[in-house]
């Protein structure tokens, strides 16, 4: 289970995840100096622990090496998720407690979300008149009169 990565390995890898090509030490550098003042040397240390983490693989490229994300960032956003869910000590109520602070985008994407992984969320019955009304072939069953009888 991953662990959260550091203030520097994220920004790290936020370039690695976008650019989703393979980066070398050097574009993360000059890409991080329009931010902030850091060494070519931190740069290549903080990339080096993460292909030793697992997070990132690297290829020999002439002197350098060029560095591949292992995984995505949604992937690494579900295991986070998954490890602080699977730690409650009531797993339903800190889902409940996670819905609630969601925004109505949030709230959107993760209704896409439930499309898109295929689980039916059963809907409420409409109400039916007293006997069960009649039904068609074509308004839910195909039935005749003297069924279950």
């Amino acid at each position: 289970m991953p662990r959260q990565l550091g203030e520097l390995e994220d920004a790290v890898m936020t370039r690695v995840w976008q650019w989703n090509r393979p980066v070398t030490v050097r574009e993360v550098l000059e890409d991080l100096q329009q931010e902030r003042s850091i060494a070519y040397t931190t740069v290549m240390t903080v990339m080096d622990n993460l292909h030793q983490k697992g997070w990132v693989r690297r290829e020999v490229d002439g002197r350098a090496y060029r560095y591949t994300a292992v995984s995505t960032r949604a992937a690494y956003s579900a295991a986070l998720m998954n490890e602080a869910w699977s730690q409650s000590d009531n797993p339903a109520s800190a889902l409940v407690a996670f819905f609630g602070m969601m925004s109505s985008e949030q709230r959107e994407a993760l209704s896409d979300a439930i499309r898109i992984v295929g689980y039916n969320v059963p809907e409420t019955p409409a109400p039916t008149p007293e006997g069960g009304g009649d039904r068609t072939a074509g308004e839910g069953g195909a039935g005749t009169a003297g069924e279950g009888r």
